[in-house]
């Protein structure tokens, strides 16, 4: 396989990452490949750790280092409160503003008639026993504003309203929005504004 070949594969698999287009990838395999002991290779050893140690948490689906996450081992955190968001990056959305010291859950995606995507294909099997079992008194939807994103919601809350205190987030973020994208301020003043759902 030539250089560029090679190059060209590096090119084409970052131009897969969300937010990268083709010539975005170029862009940064050229900035890369011109930093090379600087960047590149720092960079090819830090990818080489994160896939060897990173693993999903057994009991809340986030992202890390060991089975457990630290969310899910720090005793503080187990008072009553549990967040569900759809994805990981949501989680560490929410993370970022410090506002939020419950635990949370991770769906791994929403419910979809369209792409065949029910309860069971998610994590709310698992979410139904955590909320026996941890104690929990209120769960906190904090899906995105989609459509998808609120039938899960609906469907949540239907499933569990009867046990526990069911809140959303404030309407302050924008219909259509996604957590991982908004400023801190916006997910930390409407979580702070949550409202029964």
């Amino acid at each position: 396989m030539s250089s560029i070949t090679v190059i060209d594969a590096l090119i084409d698999q970052m131009a897969k990452l969300p937010g990268l287009g083709p010539r975005s990838a170029r862009r940064a395999v050229l900035h890369l490949v011109r930093k090379r002991s600087l960047q590149l290779i720092p960079l090819a050893n830090k990818m080489q750790q994160v896939a060897a140690s990173a693993r999903e948490c057994l009991n809340c689906g986030n992202i890390g280092t060991s089975d457990i996450c630290g969310i899910c081992e720090n005793e503080s955190r187990a008072n009553g409160e549990m967040c569900v968001v759809e994805d990981v990056a949501d989680l560490w959305a929410m993370e970022r503003t410090a506002v939020f010291k419950g635990r949370y859950h991770v769906l791994g995606g929403t419910l979809s008639a369209l792409d065949a995507i029910g309860p069971s294909d998610l994590g709310i099997p698992k979410l139904m026993d955590r909320i026996t079992t941890e104690n929990i008194s209120e769960v906190i939807l904090a899906l995105n504003v989609t459509v998808d994103g609120q039938t899960t919601a609906h469907y949540i809350s239907e499933e569990v309203g009867k046990r526990v205190k069911i809140t959303s987030l404030a309407r302050g973020v924008p219909i259509g929005g996604e957590l991982d994208y908004l400023d801190d301020g916006t997910i930390s003043a409407a979580l702070k504004a949550r409202k029964s759902f």
